[in-house]
């Protein structure tokens, strides 16, 4: 399998002539390094002769393709691309090269690298401790040693390898966040240390995309030079970004956020110029777009401009992976299928182990190691078009490209269906995960529950910790149970007890002080963990209450009928009592002063 096109070694930055426009056929020569696809040989095979018939007839492929995906529940990136291959050269052939599609493509990607800097914040890398920065940069590091091994193995050159490695280390912020909000797992101690280490991950390709634009740009001078050309130009661009986002975008987002439309196009204009300057600076239109979204990650609008950005960015994006299917040619496929495997193999397991172990030598329970380890066990979008900028700067060939697309096809499907099952997978492998577990160190001593207990408490989040400052405020002695062992620390600092733990253990009643406790509350609303427990302190004969927490009506009723002495839903407690704030505000103004 190659992807088609011309790739040879372009330079930084090239006059506008250079680029191809919708209405031509693109020239062969090389244009910038930093876009992700260039001018390539072919032209389009019209449905007639209307270019426009040609699209429609490709977007309704792309439509009837996605939904059956979404039945099927695969990602639609796998769809698309797939839709790709069909249309292009190996299928019907009605694309022979997608030079229609190869703007839409470029400002599909630069809108995705602007909703990603958009969204960064980094109080969420502090609030999770350590353990994102720690794991997002041991597992790039981890699997960028064994890729290597492996491309070389498999007879890579050692650019390629490079490459190769690289492209495996990177996991899908987009595809992992949609998985994650579907299951109602974000707020979910694996899913908030999961988004911690993709952002780390995130910030860690923008500047492999800046290396490479160096080392590109740096021709024949000396790499030091290059190095520190690379550094000024960084360093004032960063400086002239954060000078607007400082004196300037504070008075002009005020008015332009008058009118939505105006917000929303000015957005839009502020990434797609940064991403053009970028472009001049030799960085790359990504980066310029990425460093345009953090500028607005701390105003007040960038969930109003995101909000509104990410249809545009799905409906763009398409045909940025068809682009990338219609270059496949599957006459070569045969001869990529071993080494596909066995990347694919390394990424779906070793990735996950990589995680699960740094996790466990951070102080974390095998259940979330697990859970978080799964969210790695693909490669990236950003995988991909790493590799179309290798392929664009001429540090690899297509066959290289192709290799990683393949990796990226059969890792995205699999991973899907790994996620979606976690939990069962991890009731089937439970036994064997033992290994990645720290015990020693992590459990309390006996005395230090032999105080009497009020309440016992499991789950530290948002509602759990709320719920448990005011009962200590109310003079109650509450013992908490978490597997955060950084949550637990900072709780222990308050002078709150604490107990290391999992609530979905059978074993975990046993170290709970069960006689002196008057309530048993599970602030967790995952409805496996919390049947677990209900089994898990009735067996341990404490006929106490025990309260539970569900999000949904058909949770609820299944743990009623398991034994909750009482089921808390928070965000219908919340909606009635802001209800009830509403009603009798009304209530008042009718009935006047």
């Amino acid at each position: 399998m190659v992807i088609r096109g011309q790739a040879g070694r372009p330079t930084l930055a090239g006059p506008p002539e250079s680029r191809h426009s919708l209405d031509a056929t693109p020239p062969v020569t090389a244009g910038p390094a930093t876009g992700l696809w260039r001018e390539s040989v072919g032209e389009v095979r019209h449905l007639g002769d209307s270019t426009f018939t040609v699209v429609a007839a490709v977007l309704l492929v792309a439509a009837a393709a996605g939904a059956l995906a979404t039945r099927l529940r695969q990602p639609l990136i796998v769809a698309f691309i797939a839709v790709g291959v069909l249309v292009g050269p190996a299928g019907v052939g009605w694309v022979e090269e997608g030079s229609e599609v190869v703007l839409l493509a470029d400002l599909g990607i630069a809108v995705l690298l602007f909703l990603v800097g958009l969204k960064l914040d980094l109080h969420l890398i502090r609030t999770t401790g350590p353990v994102a920065v720690v794991t997002g940069l041991g597992q790039v590091v981890f699997t960028s040693l064994v890729g290597y091994v492996l491309a070389i193995a498999l007879g890579l050159s050692t650019v390629a390898a490079v490459y190769v490695a690289v492209a495996l280390t990177f996991s899908s912020t987009i595809i992992i966040v949609k998985l994650l909000s579907d299951k109602r797992e974000l707020d979910e101690l694996h899913g908030r240390i999961a988004v911690g280490f993709l952002i780390v991950q995130d910030i860690v390709v923008v500047l492999v995309m800046i290396g490479l634009s160096a080392a590109a740009g740096g021709g024949d001078q000396e790499i030091g030079v290059a190095v520190v050309l690379v550094l000024v130009k960084g360093i004032l661009f960063l400086a002239g970004i954060a000078a607007v986002a400082r004196f300037v975008l504070p008075h002009v987002l005020p008015a332009l956020a008058r009118s939505h439309e105006l917000l929303v196009l000015a957005a839009i204009a502020w990434a797609v110029g940064l991403a053009t300057i970028g472009d001049f600076l030799g960085f790359s239109r990504e980066v310029g777009a990425f460093l345009g979204g953090v500028s607005l990650a701390s105003t007040p609008y960038r969930e109003a401009i995101g909000s509104r950005l990410v249809t545009l960015r799905d409906f763009l994006l398409l045909f940025f992976f068809i682009d990338l299917g219609a270059r496949v040619d599957l006459d070569h496929a045969g001869a990529q299928l071993f080494g596909a495997a066995v990347l694919s193999a390394f990424v779906l397991i070793g990735n996950p182990l990589i995680v699960m172990v740094l996790m466990g030598l951070m102080g974390y329970r095998k259940r979330v190691g697990f859970l978080a380890g799964l969210t790695v066990a693909q490669i990236s979008e950003f995988s991909l078009i790493l590799a179309a900028l290798g392929l664009s700067l001429g540090h690899i060939d297509s066959e290289t490209v192709s290799l990683i697309t393949v990796v990226g096809l059969v890792t995205i499907g699999l991973s899907t269906y790994l996620i979606l099952y976690s939990y069962p997978l991890y009731e089937r492998l439970a036994p064997c995960l033992s290994v990645f577990e720290r015990r020693r160190g992590l459990r309390p001593e006996p005395e230090r529950l032999a105080h009497d207990v009020d309440v016992v408490v499991l789950g530290v989040g948002r509602h759990g910790g709320t719920l448990v400052r005011e009962l200590t405020d109310s003079g109650h002695q509450v013992l908490v149970v978490d597997q955060d062992p950084y949550a637990l620390e900072q709780l222990e600092r308050e002078g709150i007890r604490t107990l290391y733990g999992d609530a979905a253990e059978p074993e975990l009643a046993l170290a709970l002080p069960l006689t002196s406790a008057r309530w048993v509350v599970s602030t967790i609303p995952n409805r496996d963990v919390n049947l677990a427990l209900l089994h898990g302190v009735r067996s341990s004969g404490y006929e106490g209450p025990v309260a539970v927490s569900a999000y949904t009506d058909v949770d609820a009723d299944q743990l009623e009928e398991a034994g909750a002495d009482l089921v808390l839903r928070p965000f219908q407690a919340a909606a009635l009592h802001s209800a009830s704030i509403i009603l009798e505000s009304l209530d008042k103004t009718r009935r006047g002063p």
